[in-house]
């Protein structure tokens, strides 16, 4: 089997009036940077398709369709794409392995990770998840999410969330809004047992207002976990505000060194992991070694990505916590023809060879940007 050619697709997709941000805090704006839709065809007719992180260059995506015109992708290494199955055995002890490409691989390297592992799949009649050692659950728990919203709206949409059966939303925020407010909303709208994950994306900004929000959070009584609440590069900090507080701190991480230093520092309760396929499966081990809860972060993706994000959920034993997969609801469109089944505040692993969705190329056609 060879690699013949790639297709590439840039589009936009927005985001869904009123799903992200109240309109008191103006539009999202995210929404309209580019993402990559990629589809990778070989000579025996199948095609595995991938999906960019926002505001990947054009320019790296064509590069890396370039590197794999006329490989293998059976005898390439899922693990790190861009080397042979194979390679030639080196009798000697090297540190040549500490250069390989692997989390390190380039905007693009996620995309065509999940096409090469959708090729294989189909190739060997297997799901994705096998490929990365097998799924250990077939249902990933999902939380529902908002933006930055007023307490009133933000009832709403909780309540929204609630009916679709959802058992928690994720919520961004700051310490500039009435926080307190929102969660009181949020509790008198669904109870104390629809849990909210606050994420003010380290704009809770310094250990003494973190912890005095957090008490008042405790108080409400309906706070999963504070995700991110002040800049990551100050550890310490994170450990000030777990010993002040009964609420879990989660850290968002995807670099493996990252990881290992919040460990180090026992800087966090839960992760918040993202990375590609192989990485992500391997970052979620050092988390589980660890004796840590994880759970799979995403940047608000299209259907293909986050379609990947449930099957590398699927294989980690600590990815119990809700995970971020909510493009479905807050993109007007996620250019696959079926939409990933949640049920119940779970989402179901696809069990089809490969990734197990489509591209639906109406919708694609819909969106798609010069």
């Amino acid at each position: 089997m060879k690699i013949t050619h790639t297709d590439i697709w840039s589009v936009v997709v927005p985001t869904v009036p009123g799903a992200v941000h109240s309109a008191s805090y103006g539009a999202a704006g995210w929404d309209q940077v580019p993402k990559r839709i990629v589809r990778v065809h070989t000579d025996e007719g199948i095609a595995g398709i991938g999906e960019t992180g926002r505001g990947c260059p054009l320019e790296a995506v064509q590069a890396a369709a370039r590197a794999l015109e006329g490989r293998d992708p059976t005898r390439l290494l899922p693990q790190s794409l861009f080397l042979d199955a194979a390679p030639p055995p080196r009798p000697e002890i090297t540190r040549s392995w500490e250069g390989l490409p692997g989390w390190r691989g380039g905007p693009a390297y996620e995309a065509f990770e999940m096409a090469l592992f959708d090729i294989l799949g189909q190739h060997r009649g297997l799901p994705v998840h096998m490929l990365l050692g097998g799924a250990v659950r077939d249902r990933v728990p999902v939380d529902f999410w908002m933006g930055q919203q007023t307490p009133e709206e933000s009832a709403a949409t909780a309540r929204r969330g609630k009916e679709r059966g959802f058992h928690g939303v994720k919520i961004k925020c700051t310490t500039d809004e009435p926080i307190v407010a929102r969660l009181q909303a949020i509790r008198d709208a669904c109870g104390p047992e629809f849990k909210v994950t606050v994420d003010p994306n380290e704009r809770f900004y310094r250990p003494a207002e973190a912890i005095a929000l957090a008490r008042q959070f405790e108080r409400i009584g309906n706070v999963a976990c504070l995700e991110d609440p002040v800049p990551k590069w100050n550890l310490d900090w994170y450990r000030q505000i777990r010993a002040a507080t009964t609420i879990p701190v989660a850290l968002h991480l995807g670099n493996p060194h990252d990881i290992i230093n919040a460990v180090k520092a026992e800087a966090a309760d839960f992760l918040n992991v993202v990375g590609g396929m192989a990485q992500f499966a391997k970052s979620a081990a050092i988390a589980e070694a660890a004796g840590i809860p994880c759970w799979h972060g995403s940047g608000c993706d299209l259907g293909v990505l986050e379609t990947a994000y449930l099957h590398a959920a699927s294989v980690a034993w600590n990815c119990v916590l809700p995970s971020d997969l909510v493009g479905g609801w807050t993109r007007e469109d996620d250019l696959i023809v079926a939409p990933i089944p949640i049920e119940q505040g779970h989402a179901k692993v696809p069990d089809r060879p490969g990734l197990g969705c489509e591209l639906d190329m109406d919708a694609l056609d819909r969106y798609r940007v010069a």
